[in-house]
């Protein structure tokens, strides 16, 4: 037997990983029971890929090594039954050594380069997947014995992959539950976001009583660290984040039904009592007398008397809310959810609610609003919704064509009952933080 080259050919150095990697295929294969271990190439192909990043290899050092393994004949890959004592002494056989040419190497490499193929298959001997059996003149060919079978090789000895094939399965493994982790907190990062956003929207409809612009500037600052390159740690963080402002909201809300349930068990208390009382005017006619219409309103002093439409009962002018009960919506969510409305500010900025009501009548004329719909928009909506409305019209800007038309429409909405604001502005959050998303995706 010929002894196997160890050192590479011309001006190549020889580095420690090389006689590492070297010496610890040459103590698997003195192992008892070596040569039984047989792996299929493509399933460690399969694992190597997926474990690529903690082996220190690169998708195109991969494609080189995917040809190399093209060139041995058989699907599976097993050491050759050696001699322990010639191992030993630095003697073996041809192993599992694979010797074609640059030129039909670079071919099933998909036409790669031959700086780049010597690259990467310097990268492969680095990371300890290959070792180089070097002839004395650098050619790579095979000599057969006897029999025709190959008694001496010179190439790429796969053997290598034989040896590793263990610890490459174990890191394909930790990278598979690593990447089942990372998708797991991605998801429940994608559901908390969901609901913080449902609830906030919730909770400005109902006109719960929280600090919702603070709950949403929190939002917008964990959503902006959101991105693809975070790693497990990170994700970890933000979702443990992201589930406390969850959790501070929904109490908000939960509160919220708790004094409304209260509210609503005190009033069928104190009807269920009135009904219980005795009406005492009944039993003594006496103090009917001078007892005032029960059908006319009663009037403080100083006070005008509701004017009640032809046909209607006094008792139904009586309980009729002429105005819907007033809805706030914080001012810096509106400006972060509009921001285009700023530009029409004085001086180029709004600070209360006043300088955004100026704001919106400006926008109004510029967007050719009638002075009519905006007449109706200010009875129905009041003066801090309508301009809340017409920011959102204008925040939208070519996706609406007819901007009097589309204010009518919901004013008539909202003069039903069917229309509010706290789905609109999440709706231009969301839209305005996808589109930052896909900046930052974009220039990435």
């Amino acid at each position: 037997m010929q002894t196997r080259p160890t050192t590479p050919f011309g001006r190549r150095p020889l580095s420690l990983a090389m006689v590492a990697s070297q010496a610890a295929t040459e103590n698997f294969a003195a192992k008892p029971g070596a040569s039984e271990t047989v792996v299929h190439k493509w399933r460690l192909f399969r694992a190597l890929t997926e474990a690529k990043e903690p082996l220190g290899v690169t998708e195109r050092a991969l494609s080189v090594l995917h040809a190399l393994l093209s060139f041995h004949q058989e699907t599976a890959l097993s050491l050759p039954e050696i001699d322990s004592m010639s191992v030993k002494a630095g003697s073996a056989g041809a192993g599992i050594v694979v010797f074609p040419s640059n030129k039909e190497l670079s071919i099933r490499a998909h036409g790669m380069a031959p700086a780049t193929l010597r690259r990467h298959l310097a990268c492969l001997v680095d990371a300890g997947l290959i070792i180089r059996r070097d002839s004395p003149n650098g050619k790579r060919f095979a000599r057969k014995g006897q029999g025709g079978t190959i008694q001496d090789a010179f190439g790429f000895d796969l053997a290598p992959l034989v040896a590793r094939s263990s610890e490459i399965e174990n890191l394909a493994e930790e990278v598979r539950a690593e990447n089942r982790t990372i998708a797991l907190l991605r998801e429940k990062i994608t559901l908390t976001r969901r609901d913080i956003v449902k609830m906030i929207e919730t909770g400005l409809e109902e006109g719960v009583s929280a600090d919702w612009e603070d709950a949403h500037q929190r939002y917008a600052a964990l959503s902006g660290r959101y991105g693809r390159g975070l790693t497990r740690n990170n994700l970890e963080a933000l979702a443990g984040e992201l589930a406390t402002l969850a959790t501070e909201i929904h109490k908000s809300l939960e509160m919220h039904v708790k004094v409304q349930n209260m509210s609503g068990n005190e009033s069928q208390t104190e009807r269920h009592i009135q009904n219980q009382t005795t009406n005492f005017s009944d039993l003594e006619p006496s103090l009917q007398k001078g007892r005032a219409n029960p059908s006319e309103p009663k009037v403080e002093e100083g006070e005008e008397p509701i004017a009640c439409a032809p046909g209607t009962s006094s008792e139904r002018c009586r309980t009729v809310d002429p105005k819907p009960p007033l809805r706030t919506y914080p001012l810096g969510m509106v400006l972060e959810a509009c921001p285009d409305i700023v530009d029409y500010g004085k001086g180029g900025e709004i600070s209360s609610w006043r300088d955004l009501a100026a704001a919106g009548a400006t926008v109004r004329s510029a967007l050719g609003v009638s002075p009519d719909a905006w007449s109706q928009a200010l009875d129905v909506l009041g003066e801090h919704d309508a301009s809340i409305v017409i920011a959102a019209i204008l925040q939208r800007g070519d996706e609406i064509k007819s901007a009097g038309g589309y204010l009518r429409v919901l004013t008539e909405k909202a003069r039903a009952g069917e229309f509010s604001l706290g789905p609109v502005l999440m709706a231009l959050l969301r839209g305005k933080a996808g589109k930052a998303a896909r900046e930052r995706k974009r220039t990435g």
